[in-house]
């Protein structure tokens, strides 16, 4: 999309502050629509796939996992960051095997939408995945989750609770509920 000058703002400058395994931190000096400059904090990110994959039964796969930035567990879709060059349903397919042990007949991309824009370019694919059949699952090292099955009523409550509070779920709720009122799965 071209951009709109009077909205623009051009980079002066860009300075790499921190370059991790999941993140870049960078600060841009940029110039201002009204000529004055200000600085930018900036978060790269390779993006990312969440799956709202959903059983024969109309529950919802989700996981329950402590988040450190939060100190406390949430419950949340699978998901997980794309691998350099790797294809947004590809990782759909490996993360939901990866921290639930299902696998699915069909996934269908619902949403790609940025997840934080102010500070953020991470954009994040949202799938539906049906057609479940259990299986193992295959953790990173690093990872620990506990699998859960939610009806839409349970997931609405842990949502009012707080326990449901990451974009990407609560946008696959929406989309849940939506589904639903439309006589959709």
């Amino acid at each position: 999309m071209k951009h709109t000058e009077h909205l623009y703002e051009k980079t002066i400058s860009s300075q790499t502050i921190y370059e991790g395994k999941v993140v870049k931190l960078k600060v841009d000096e940029v110039l201002l629509p009204n000529g004055k400059t200000a600085k930018r904090e900036i978060v790269n990110h390779q993006g990312a796939v969440a799956v709202m994959a959903l059983t024969d039964e109309g529950k919802l796969i989700a996981v329950r996992q402590f988040r450190k930035p939060l100190e406390r567990e949430i419950v949340e879709l699978p998901a997980g960051k794309l691998e350099p060059g790797e294809e947004p349903l590809a990782c759909a397919i490996r993360e939901l095997k990866e921290e639930t042990g299902y696998e699915a007949e069909s996934f269908t991309h619902l949403s790609s939408f940025y997840t934080s824009p102010g500070f953020a370019d991470e954009l994040l694919h949202l799938y539906l995945a049906t057609g479940l059949r259990k299986g193992e699952a295959q953790l990173d090292e690093d990872e620990f989750v506990d699998v859960v099955e939610l009806t839409l009523e349970e997931a609405q409550e842990l949502h009012r609770l707080g326990e449901i509070r990451d974009a990407k779920t609560v946008v696959a709720l929406y989309a849940w509920e939506s589904r639903k009122l439309h006589g959709q799965k």
